[in-house]
């Protein structure tokens, strides 16, 4: 009787083992990139592009400002950025840089692990990634299946993201979002990357409750963040990064959701 209790507990230690282990892979496995970004040099990334364009770098403090530029060199020698039909400069090439960087700039250990190439164009595309067809309409765009791995963004709307600095708009930061939230293997505007189950139904019923408003014309977000749960937590985080102030006022709920999503305190 006594081997029987004792031949039990082992096999519940051993299933609780499997448990756990099989809950911490549910997580996806992003790769360490700081400590790698000791031995890349980061003094070819210009402070004024940065300080002149991207607000987000301008309200970090001072070492912040240093591990952010430390982020961007890490994205720019591990990703490619080609323009397809434009020579690409240093300020487009610092633009998607800082885009990437944004939204993960408070977790350390990530990177874009399934990003290979960032597709310049000079105008809008469609899901063939062509140019100059009648449905050429989008700006920016996640690719998949043959172009999985590749993001392709219109120069213009990149450059359009950082000049302009009351739109709420950022097609760049809208498409990184995107990937952010393809990190747990889909885009549904549920991102298990940065929020852990207990948080997932309040935070759907959230915005929900704000796709409704969208639709209605009640809301001074923009109405593309109505057409699917995906869209509206990428155009969330657009207005939430472009004018944190702003949604802080107007959608005080949907700001701490995203303030604690993107600091990790939803883990």
């Amino acid at each position: 009787m006594f081997f029987a209790v004792i031949l039990l507990g082992f096999f519940a230690y051993l299933f609780l083992k499997s448990f756990i282990a099989g809950q911490k892979t549910t997580r996806p496995v992003f790769n360490s990139h700081r400590d790698q970004a000791k031995s890349i040099a980061y003094d070819h990334i210009s402070e004024q592009i940065l300080e002149e364009n991207v607000e987000f770098y301008s309200r970090l403090s001072d070492a912040e400002k240093i591990q952010f530029r430390k982020d961007m060199a890490w994205f720019l020698t591990h990703t490619r950025i080609t323009g397809v039909d434009l020579d690409v400069g240093e300020k487009e090439r610092h633009f998607v840089a800082a885009s990437a960087v944004i939204p993960i700039f408070y977790f350390p250990e990530w990177h874009y692990y399934d990003l290979h190439e960032v597709l310049l164009y000079t105008g809008p595309i469609n899901f063939e990634f062509e140019t100059d067809a009648t449905d050429s309409q989008i700006l920016g765009m996640v690719g998949t299946g043959k172009m999985e791995g590749k993001m392709a963004l219109s120069i213009t709307a990149l450059s359009h993201g950082f000049s302009n600095k009351t739109d709420k708009h950022n097609t760049a930061i809208h498409e990184f979002v995107h990937l952010l939230d393809k990190a747990d293997g889909r885009i549904d505007g549920l991102p298990k990357a940065l929020m852990t189950q207990p948080y997932a139904l309040p935070w759907l019923q959230l915005i929900r409750h704000k796709m409704e408003n969208v639709k209605t014309g009640n809301s001074d977000i923009d109405e593309y963040a109505g057409l699917n749960l995906a869209e509206f937590f990428a155009v969330s985080c657009e207005y939430f990064f472009e004018r944190p102030d702003l949604l802080k006022i107007k959608h005080p709920e949907l700001y701490q959701y995203l303030d604690k999503m993107f600091k990790g305190q939803l883990l």
